[in-house]
């Protein structure tokens, strides 16, 4: 692990018990003592505390900074709200996937957090790809941890009391022993929760508040997968990628209305044909939620077959394993679109052997977000 970065609270995790392992480029906590099966439980029961200080933090400076974001992204960000966060896409001239980001407007300035494995890439991606006078500011001295689950706010309101009024995706600058906290009310696991970057000065002494209260307890990177499995959530360079465009991945929905055909400000995205085209006229694919039979995990990789005696595969699993709400196999993955109706029998091959799944709609469980 000597070529992978170190986490701000990398001591904190070490003091934990934590397991650690290589993940975008990261040394990070896999897991803890309690095991993943029992950290993901105890999200969807109580408030799991995840360090994802390993994502890329940018701001966008300037006035005119959500007009020359949208012309990289085909969400409608000049009609978000200040103090709102929205999910947005990086696309290709293919209308494939770059990667997905959250996008917080803080006035005329933009608060974006990509993925960790496509950080530099986007940091070029932006640079190269909006106009001066827009000042694109990396942010490297502050941590950001995720506090999920439906004892979040029980647990956040009393360090930080105005949080329990944030609604889903709200954004804010609040203050911690004087500290500012950058807070979304969102995450990536399907429950209600914040996501909060921390200056570094202060992140261990607030991760260790946070710890501290009621219902707190850490979780690390295995039951943050399961979790946004269970959540119907994809994840960028497994789940989607520049081989996916918006629509066959179940994502059209980020494309917003003032961007699409007859909308205010139509187009000007990269491969706005394609995905104007596929929110028109539909795909040949799209990403379903699959229901194995019986007890084995149908892993990513894993083919999918229209017919137990079909010699060629129709598709691929791109997501899988054992969900712990449910206590059972789930898996998402890409199949013809004449195959996505709910209830359609598929075929996967393991080890030789096709094993049937049921397709099945998303997510495999509801989400608990605070509307």
């Amino acid at each position: 692990m000597g070529d992978l970065r170190t986490l701000p609270l990398a001591a904190l995790h070490a003091e934990l018990g934590a397991r650690m392992g290589p993940f975008a480029g990261w040394e990070m906590p896999v897991q803890y003592a309690d095991g993943v099966l029992r950290e993901h439980l105890h999200c969807r029961s109580a408030a799991a505390l995840f360090d994802v200080s390993h994502m890329g933090q940018v701001m966008l400076h300037g006035p005119g900074a959500a007009a020359a974001l949208e012309a990289l992204v085909p969400a409608d960000l000049v009609g978000l709200a200040d103090g709102r966060q929205r999910y947005g896409l990086f696309t290709d001239l293919q209308g494939g996937i770059l990667d997905d980001l959250m996008v917080a407007r803080r006035g005329d300035d933009l608060f974006l957090v990509v993925n960790a494995a496509n950080a530099a890439a986007d940091v070029a991606h932006l640079q190269a790809g909006l106009p001066a006078g827009i000042e694109v500011d990396v942010i490297a001295d502050r941590a950001l941890l995720a506090l999920q689950g439906p004892k979040a706010q029980g647990a956040l309101a009393p360090l930080v009391p105005c949080a329990a009024a944030m609604r889903f995706m709200d954004a804010a600058v609040l203050d911690w022993e004087g500290a500012a906290l950058w807070l979304s009310r969102s995450g990536y696991t399907g429950e209600d929760g914040f996501e909060i970057s921390v200056p570094l000065g202060a992140a261990e002494a607030f991760a260790r508040t946070l710890l501290a209260q009621p219902g707190v307890a850490p979780a690390g990177l295995g039951a943050r997968d399961s979790l946004r499995l269970e959540a119907g959530l994809p994840l960028q360079g497994q789940d989607i990628g520049p081989d996916t465009s918006p629509v066959e991945a179940g994502l059209g929905w980020s494309v917003g209305r003032a961007r699409r055909t007859g909308g205010a400000r139509p187009g000007g995205f990269p491969g706005a044909e394609r995905i104007l085209h596929d929110l028109a006229h539909g795909t040949a694919r799209a990403r379903v939620g699959l229901l194995p039979d019986g007890r084995a995990p149908m892993r990513a990789g894993t083919p999918l077959f229209a017919a137990e005696g079909d010699p060629t595969p129709m598709g691929r699993i791109t997501s899988g394993g054992f969900s712990p709400s449910l206590e059972r196999p789930v898996a998402m993955g890409f199949v013809p679109s004449r195959l996505c109706a709910p209830g359609t029998r598929v075929y996967a091959e393991l080890r030789g052997r096709r094993l049937p799944a049921v397709v099945t709609a998303l997510p495999f469980r509801a989400p608990g977000y605070r509307k």
